[in-house]
């Protein structure tokens, strides 16, 4: 008997949020070219990935930096395009290409500053931001990560260790370039990139999620959904070592939010156990904000 398989089509994007996708990306990308040209390069100040080795080129040549840019990430474009799709490769292009072309127009500028440390914080922050709005609308601006998670298919190193180790061995690499003390600037820069990607991607309202576990579930979950105005879900749990049935209580909150509801399950059930962990991000259900008291 011939069976057939059915292909699920790939859904294109709404007009909206292509758009959308489109003009993230773009100023992203437009950041990045300022962080880079404007704060920078003119302080001898590398990032990691390609960008500091297409840094370090540059200087070594005196070719623009934005020819680096695009000709260095265009393989790891074909790479991503194999690995993780055509819409990331085709955003990763369009986000490249701004990125090269916005570096080329700025380069006549002049630095707005001299200060090595000025240009290492806010050129990380301006960095920082523009990397993670290009991540966050689905494209990127660098080829270290595709070469990590493909090394890290062949290796006991996880993805973050792997790019941890290619960008020490770049920045480092500044020294022997620019001087040693322009590649400390250059870990300063690089850690407020780092941190502010973080940032950009997840939010200034990060989300935390809450697992508690209590035999007074019914009043510790009302109590939450009155004093603290947020939603609660009832899990059905086993005891592992009782096999007794347990009640879980699973609800989002912000941090803002941590301290208060943990007043709150003090003082209904003390001696329930509580579990609160970090998310990056929610979606959809009913994560509404009420009234509290």
């Amino acid at each position: 008997m011939e069976q057939t398989v059915a292909k699920s089509a790939h859904q294109k994007l709404p007009i909206g949020k292509l758009l959308k996708r489109i003009l993230f990306i773009l100023i992203g990308a437009s950041l990045v070219s300022v962080a880079l040209e404007i704060f920078l390069v003119p302080n001898n100040i590398i990032d990691g990935g390609i960008v500091g080795v297409s840094i370090i080129a540059s200087h070594l040549t005196g070719m623009k930096l934005g020819i680096f840019l695009f000709l260095l990430n265009l393989p790891f474009l074909l790479i991503g395009y194999k690995q993780i799709g055509k819409t990331f490769a085709i955003s990763t292009l369009f986000g490249v290409t701004i990125m090269s072309i916005g570096t080329s127009l700025l380069h006549p500028v002049p630095g707005l500053t001299g200060d090595p440390l000025l240009a290492a914080v806010f050129g990380g922050i301006i960095l920082g931001i523009g990397v993670g709005l290009v991540l966050r609308y689905g494209g990127s601006l660098d080829g270290t990560e595709i070469i990590a998670v493909l090394f890290n298919k062949k290796s006991p190193f996880s993805v973050g260790e792997i790019v941890m180790f290619i960008n020490l061995f770049i920045l480092s690499s500044a020294g022997f370039v620019f001087g040693w003390d322009r590649a400390m600037y250059s870990l300063i820069a690089y850690y407020i990139a780092f941190k502010m990607i973080d940032l950009t991607i997840e939010g200034f309202q990060e989300s935390k999620s809450v697992w508690i576990i209590s035999d007074n579930h019914k009043e510790l979950g009302d109590a939450i959904v009155a004093r603290l105005g947020r939603g609660v879900t009832y899990l059905k749990g086993e005891g592992g070592y009782t096999g007794d049935d347990k009640k879980v209580i699973f609800c989002i909150i912000t941090r803002l939010e941590e301290a208060k509801l943990k007043l709150i399950v003090e003082e209904v059930d003390p001696t329930s156990f509580l579990a609160v962990g970090n998310i990056h991000d929610v979606r959809g259900g009913q994560f509404k904000k009420n009234a509290i008291h």
